[in-house]
């Protein structure tokens, strides 16, 4: 199964949250706040029952229950920029970055992402996909250890993120993979493997994976399509299996692919 095979398949179980007996208000809000992810939102009321709960569910099965209280927590509570941290721009070098859908923060709709193993998201930008791509690369960079795979489109791309795949390299027990498409002038490699893939999934996807260094709690992985010039489409996964898949699959696929002296690719 491919990479773009692999975001159909998450894609195909797009899971649905049904808000009982709520204001027709609320059911509105948090379809706005699922917008750019594929959470298809539904309504209904019951003669019987409490009020304002809503429940998960995916291929027609039960994955949570909540109330309407804790998908859409006070915005007082817990959400006020002065609590600084790594979103506000002004936190300390020490300063931990939380990862997508796990941060110390209460967001709008957490009891949802936290228990979704695969989160499908739709129409990021490419800054969306940095700033995502980031928060696995930190994890990569704190935990130290294991591999770091991530896909760059072209090599221009790869050219300017040289520098700081050179840094996260420079760890001793990290190992570092990039991919690209052989468009634009390689950059120069010291402590990572370039590998160059001559196919139109690697053109068309941007990933990053990183196995845990031996923790499955640590592993997770971004991997999207762009379906439009600068849209992607795709799925973020703490779900190891998944995870391992996208390494295992990119090992197999283009471990053999590395760049050489031209920027070519061995083969």
């Amino acid at each position: 199964m491919s990479l773009i095979e692999l975001i159909a398949g998450v894609e195909a179980r797009e899971p649905t949250l049904t808000v009982f007996n709520a204001d027709p208000a609320v059911t509105e809000e948090l379809r706005e706040h699922f917008a750019d992810r594929s959470v298809r939102i539904a309504e209904e009321r019951t003669d019987e029952g409490p009020e304002g709960y809503a429940v998960l569910s995916r291929d027609g099965e039960f994955v949570t229950a909540v109330t309407v209280d804790e998908l859409l927590p006070d915005a007082g509570e817990g959400t006020d920029a002065a609590e600084g941290g790594p979103a506000d721009g002004d936190a300390g070098d020490e300063a931990e970055t939380p990862d997508p859908g796990r941060g110390d923060r209460r967001r709008v709709g957490e009891p949802i992402l936290d228990h979704l193993d695969e989160t499908m998201f739709t129409s990021y930008s490419r800054d969306d996909m940095v700033a995502a791509s980031r928060e696995i690369e930190d994890r990569a960079w704190r935990v130290g250890d294991g591999e770091l795979h991530a896909g760059f489109q072209t090599l221009d791309v790869l050219t300017g993120e040289a520098d700081t795949y050179d840094l996260l390299g420079e760890k001793d027990r990290l190992e570092v993979h990039a991919y690209a498409a052989n468009e634009g002038e390689p950059p120069d490699v010291e402590h990572y493997t370039v590998h160059v893939g001559e196919t139109a999934e690697i053109r068309e996807t941007w990933f990053v994976a990183y196995d845990g260094g031996g923790y499955d709690d640590a592993k997770c992985a971004l991997l999207a399509e762009e379906r439009a010039p600068g849209e992607f489409f795709g799925f973020w996964s703490y779900d190891p299996e998944t995870v391992d898949y996208i390494i295992d699959y990119l090992t197999e696929r283009y471990g053999g692919s590395e760049q050489t002296d031209d920027g070519g690719a061995t083969v």
